[in-house]
């Protein structure tokens, strides 16, 4: 369960970090 949940929080960190370059491209 432990590497699943490390799994599931790279994840979100992924998704966090492409929102933040869609938000820079629009800013742009």
């Amino acid at each position: 369960m432990g590497f699943a949940h490390g799994n599931s929080f790279a994840l979100v960190v992924v998704l966090f970090i492409l929102l933040i370059i869609v938000g820079a491209a629009c800013f742009c």
